[in-house]
């Protein structure tokens, strides 16, 4: 169903924001069916990681219900992963306690960088907020420095949006 070609990847890289366009779409379509929180997370890492060029991870760090000052691994696409964060460690903790979107051009460069993948080498997190609270992140890893630009936050923002209005959390 949801599969990268060539020609896509030449639309992404010639018109991010129309390709961002017609993914807003796919993936309001995507997650019409259920809105169950695990499934929609599970459906949107698998999308965003299929319908992206040059990306090595994607998915969720959840508030830790047992330590609210702690992610914990989600619904991901990806290498096994990091399983806990602390708020403002790594460019993910750093996204949950500034509820800031990280946009990191080098990850190596990033002070207190947690290398859950070593082939990673840029990264862009993104805070989940519902109803004023934050329920977790959005992070997604290229092994590709400066993978991510202003384009890319603001479509992927979109797509976080879409998740959100559609899920229950």
């Amino acid at each position: 169903m949801f599969v990268l070609d060539q020609s896509q990847i030449e639309e992404y890289r010639n018109d991010k924001p129309e390709y961002y366009r017609q993914l807003t779409k796919q993936l309001e379509a995507l997650l019409a069916e259920d809105s169950n929180w695990v499934t929609n997370l599970s459906q949107m890492s698998a999308f965003v990681y299929q319908m992206l060029p040059d990306l090595n991870w994607v998915g969720f760090y959840l508030v830790n219900p047992k330590n609210e000052q702690a992610l914990l691994l989600g619904p991901y696409q990806g290498k096994v992963a990091c399983v806990h964060i602390p708020f403002g460690r790594g460019v993910c903790g750093t996204a949950a306690s500034t509820q800031e979107t990280q946009l990191v051009e080098d990850v190596h460069a990033f002070d207190g960088h947690i290398a859950c993948d070593g082939d990673t080498n840029s990264e862009i997190v993104m805070p989940m907020v519902v109803d004023e609270q934050l329920k977790g992140v959005f992070d997604i890893d290229s092994p590709i420095n400066n993978r991510f630009d202003q384009d890319d936050a603001d479509g992927l923002s979109e797509l976080l949006d879409i998740l959100i209005s559609k899920t229950e959390f």
